[in-house]
This record gives C-alpha cells, structure tokens and sequence, in this order.
C-alpha cells in the first residue's frame, strides 16, 4: 500500500516513531504538535529533515496530506480532530500504520490493569527461548519505530484503548483481553460500553486462524461476549485454574511465576495459552516464567528496614491495582495511597482494609475524600505532601514483620512528574531512611 504523505497529530513516541516509519517508506511527512516538543523530539526530526511545527495545528496545512496518523492521548472531541473528520479526511491511529508494513506475527495485549506486565512477560519467555522478538506499543518504542528500525518474525504490543480507537484493518494472531474495569471514561463520554468497545476492537479483524485469549471471570468481557460472534479461535482464562503461587493449566501442567499477586498469576496463564499456540515446548515457558523481572513501580520490593518490607506500586493509579497489590500481600500493612483523585470508588477495598492494613498515610495535595471514607475502617490516618516523611510514618506505624506500600489509587500530577517520578522518590527516601537505620 503506497501513502504519498502523511501529516502527524502528537510528537510523542507514536508520532515520532511513525515521522521515522512514513519516511523509510518514501512518504512526505509532517509533525504537528499542540504544545511544545521536548529538546530531543526536534533534535531527531532535524536530524531526519522531516518537517515539523509546535505550539498548534495548522489545519489548512495538515487537510492537504493523504492520511493524518493520529497520536493516542489527543481525544476524539479536540478542535483539529472535528476539522478534519468535517473535512473527511482520514485519520487512522500509529498501531493501525505501522501494521501496513509489518509482515510478521502480532500478539496484541490489552485490559484496564496488568497489560503492561503480561506484554513484558510475554516477551521475556519467547525472547528467552530464542525467538526473534520485539516489545512495544504502548509499552517503550512505538510499533511504527520498531518497524522503521528492521524486520521482527514475533512482535509483542502493549496497545491502549486509544491506540484501538482508530484502527480499521489492524489485526493480531494473537489477541489477549485481560480485564475491563472503568477507567479513562471522559474519553467515552463517560459511557461504559463505549469504553468496553474500544477495548473489543482487539478482536474485531482477527479471522478464523487467529487466536483470542480472554478472562471468562470479568463480568464486562462475559458480557460483551453474549452480543457478538467472533471469527477467531478462542481461549477461556479461569480464574479457578490457578493456586498459592503455583497454577495450573487444564492439562494439569504446573507454572511457578516469579511475580507476586493472583492477578499475576492470570497474566501468566494467558502467556502460557500463547506460547503454546505459538509452539514453545513447556520446558522454555516454565524457564522465561520463572526468571521473569517486572517494571520498576508495580509491587516492587526497594528495602527492609528492622525488619520492614517496602513496596513501591506507585504504577497502582486506580482502585482495582490496589485491590490487587492488598490481595498479594499476606503480612500487616501500613498502606501509602492518594493523589489526583480519579472518581474513586474505595468500596471494593473494604474487606482487605479490615483485614490487612494498621494503617493508612495520605500522601497528597487534598487527602478529604481517603480520609472521609476509611476513617470509620482505619484506626490510624495521617496525611503529608512529603515522601520522605511519608517513609519514615511508615516505619514508625509497623514492627517486625509488617509492609510499607505505596500503592496510591490516584493520579500522581497534584506533587509529581508522573508515576515514575512517585515511585523513584518513594525508594529514594526508602534508601535514605535505611542508611540512616544502619
């Protein structure tokens, strides 16, 4: 398929990573981005003399390219979006380009919580056993990059419900659907279904010799399921199928996962269900399960202090992560939570509060609705805009034995950069306490 131009909507990794794609294939390019581009952005579209603007869209420049390849944090409602649907012009999404020149095997990642983990482990078992794999999407390089750089047989894709919103053709052999719970729903006119539809486009273009994995136990996927009639081949995860760290499969093959967490072990069934649609022979699925290592920020252990575990979950943006990170754990908890508050319904927690946490820090700008809602719940409540002071309450609430967790349930904008930034300040002040307890 020939595209003469494209024009860019975003200069984030999709944007760029596709500029990089439309040039390999010959195409005019053009990046436009509403704010401003970081240093190294203009540095790498100089570089590559692909034309670029900031600090807005030019629409009447932007109309004249051939296709408009649309960054996935801009929503549908954005001023230049409606210009250019009015003008009919089409607008497809970074993961829908860079499949049109991407000739190998695609398997896809998606759900509310836990994409990011399983797309990683899935890559580390084939990676482990010798394939010739890549990993990106949502998660590090864009799609489009990747294939701009060189030719993969197995690509591996975190991809978002804003990456699914504007495909047309993109279709993995693998599809994996892990969970729907709200989330982002003032993208979806704060309409479930709209965002569960989003979620099902993962499977829409598969064909009967693909493969679509799905949690059974998810009551939007079941749901969903009912109304529609799928192509591909499909594959039910059970929740049932899986105990004490250890889970089994329905051939009573048996896994050990190096992850903490129920919801980990989910992730890992869905990883053995492709592998093996994939080939791998079990010995080399047990290998990459077993010596598999997250991502920094999700239930991650940065120090024992007198005894003390801290565990930085800071990627835990929303309730249903908490309630996973609360499941994992067996000792007392002192819990770290708060934030930008996303409509937080804290109900489903109650029944881990009662049972496992001592005590609750908030550790954010406004802490009125945490506090309000667990005060009845928690004998123990503090609130604080510092980290370090949130780590030492933290100690001082625990013995021997005890856990710290961050796992915040909110957005992390009110005191810092992103989660990344909360969870690197979190084991900072961790290490700095124990140099100090030493």
């Amino acid at each position: 398929m020939m595209i003469k131009s494209i024009a860019i909507l975003g200069a984030g990794e999709s944007g760029v990573g596709a500029a990089l794609l439309g040039l390999k294939h010959g195409a005019k390019v053009f990046v436009s981005d509403f704010g401003r581009m970081d240093e190294d952005v203009r540095q790498e579209l100089s570089a590559s003399s692909i034309d670029f603007e900031e600090g807005g869209h030019t629409f009447e420049k932007i109309v004249t390219y051939d296709y408009v390849v649309k960054s996935p944090g801009i929503p549908e409602k954005s001023d230049i979006i409606q210009k250019l649907r009015a003008a009919g012009k089409k607008i497809i999404s970074e993961i829908e380009y860079a499949s049109i020149f991407y000739r190998g095997i695609v398997i896809a990642v998606t759900g509310s919580n836990g994409k990011t983990t399983t797309s990683g482990l899935m890559y580390h078992v084939l990676k482990n056993a010798g394939y010739d794999v890549a990993l990106g999407g949502n998660y590090g390089k864009s799609f489009a990059r990747i294939v701009a750089e060189r030719d993969y047989t197995y690509m591996v894709l975190e991809v978002s419900s804003f990456q699914l919103d504007d495909i047309d053709a993109f279709r993995p052999e693998i599809a994996v659907l892990l969970n729907i719970t709200p989330d982002h729903l003032d993208r979806y006119g704060y309409n479930m279904a709209n965002y569960v539809d989003a979620k099902f486009k993962i499977t829409k273009n598969q064909l009967a010799e693909d493969y679509f994995i799905y949690n059974i136990d998810d009551e939007e996927i079941k749901n969903k399921l009912n109304s529609l009639q799928l192509k591909s081949e499909c594959y039910a995860i059970k929740a049932g199928q899986y105990l004490n760290g250890i889970y089994s499969t329905d051939d009573d093959s048996r896994f050990e996962l190096s992850i903490k967490g129920r919801h980990n072990l989910l992730n890992g069934m869905c990883v053995v269900a492709a592998c093996r649609r994939l080939g791998l022979n079990e010995r080399d699925i047990a290998d990459g399960l077993s010596t598999f290592v997250n991502l920094p920020h999700r239930l991650e252990t940065c120090g024992i202090i007198e005894g003390v575990e801290f565990i930085n979950d800071s990627k835990a943006t929303n309730v249903d992560s908490v309630y996973y990170a609360l499941d994992a754990m067996e000792q007392p908890i002192v819990w770290i939570a708060g934030g930008t508050d996303k409509g937080n319904d804290y109900e489903v927690l109650l029944p881990l509060i009662n049972e496992k946490v001592k005590a609750l820090i908030c550790l954010g700008v406004d802490n009125e609705k945490l506090k309000t809602f667990f005060q009845p719940h928690i004998s123990t409540i503090v609130e604080t805009t510092k980290v370090s002071e949130a780590v030492e309450w933290g100690l001082r609430f625990s013995q021997k034995g005890d856990l710290v967790l961050l796992s915040p349930a909110c957005a992390s904008f009110d005191l810092f950069k992103n989660y990344m930034d909360r969870g690197n300040q979190f084991k900072a002040a961790v290490a700095e306490l124990s140099i100090k307890n030493q």
